[in-house]
């Protein structure tokens, strides 16, 4: 026989090879899922929208003990509430025993793969500790943050609450606690006293790691206000801006448009059991928790609502479109 005609041996792969393709393997299918996931259909067109809101996660500086040992470092298992992990180190298995979730969706989702990229940044800060790499000072001094989200969308008549909270965008101080809490607390009573008007509602909390918890809020935010064609009003950390096209200005919506919905997003030093059930009576109480949290324990706060743009509309597809995990009350 020929060499022309000899059949061609296939190509085997050795055992790194292999390993490698399987890691692969294991790897792409969670990176597709969180792109889908992440991935969420939007409006041709969104409309404008506002935002109220500030905060700081910066924890309380505590002094060096004693000489250098190679740094201060994440020791896992350091919450001791109750239903939580005690022992040394903490797996992804644990997350969901952990952090009480509520609501699901994509706040929980978020939640998970912030406090899954936190575990691994703590494994390569052990690893470097034990191979002698020098580690810089981090304070966990703080416990865990009860991290909630509220979503309601009301009919198109609640006009007044647009008025509000424009009202309260130019006149609060969102620099400090105190003033956040203001916010807070005018915004919680504003929605309490048209409760004839809420059609849709969606409420979701979790409890995780002081560490985690400015990426989570960050995350969460980045994603309601990625839902806004602009931020036509906006009070944030005490820089107050307004667009100033005249295109674009805040002021009613156009009379064909059904919807208007209120985000508000909060960090809490303490523990807030907020019932999560798609129900009037249970989203009012939930209401008067969230703004009676007082402003020692209030972090950082968010309140974003579309829309506000002169003439634009939200109508049932849009809500459908953008918020998907709406419930019907």
């Amino acid at each position: 026989m020929s060499i022309a005609n000899k059949p061609l041996a296939k190509p085997t792969l050795n055992s790194s090879q292999k390993l490698l393709k399987r890691c692969f393997s294991i790897l792409i299918l969670p990176l597709v899922m969180t792109g889908l996931l992440l991935l969420q259909p939007q409006s041709a067109e969104a409309a404008g929208g506002g935002r109220i809101g500030g905060g700081s996660f910066r924890a309380p500086s505590i002094p060096r003990t004693g000489g250098y040992g190679g740094g201060y470092r994440y020791r896992g298992g350091g919450y001791g509430y109750r239903g939580g992990y005690g022992g040394g180190g903490m797996g992804f298995p644990f997350l969901i025993p952990m952090f009480g979730f509520g609501g699901g969706g994509l706040f929980g989702f978020l939640i998970l793969m912030t406090i899954a990229g936190v575990l691994v940044n703590a494994v390569r800060g052990n690893r470097d500790s034990i191979v002698g790499t020098p580690q810089e000072y981090s304070p966990q001094a703080q416990g865990p943050i009860t991290m909630l989200q509220v979503q309601i969308g009301l009919l198109a008549s609640a006009k007044y609450l647009q008025e509000d909270l424009r009202r309260i965008a130019q006149s609060a101080n969102t620099s400090n606690s105190e003033g956040l809490r203001h916010v807070l607390q005018e915004t919680t009573l504003s929605l309490l006293r048209k409760p004839e008007l809420w059609v849709y509602s969606n409420l979701e909390t979790g409890m995780i790691p002081f560490n985690s918890a400015e990426l989570t809020f960050n995350r969460l935010s980045m994603n309601e206000r990625s839902k806004l064609s602009a931020e036509l009003t906006s009070n944030y950390s005490g820089q107050q801006l307004s667009e100033k096209s005249p295109s674009s200005l805040a002021g009613e919506a156009d009379p064909s448009n059904e919807y208007i919905v209120i985000t508000i997003l909060a960090a809490s030093k303490g523990r807030i059991n907020l019932n999560t059930s798609a129900e009037s009576n249970h989203l009012t109480e939930s209401l008067r928790t969230l703004g009676s949290i007082p402003s020692d324990d209030l972090m950082a706060l968010e309140v974003i609502w579309q829309p506000e743009g002169a003439g634009e509309v939200l109508t049932s597809d849009d809500l459908l479109t953008s918020y998907p995990n709406l419930q019907h009350l």
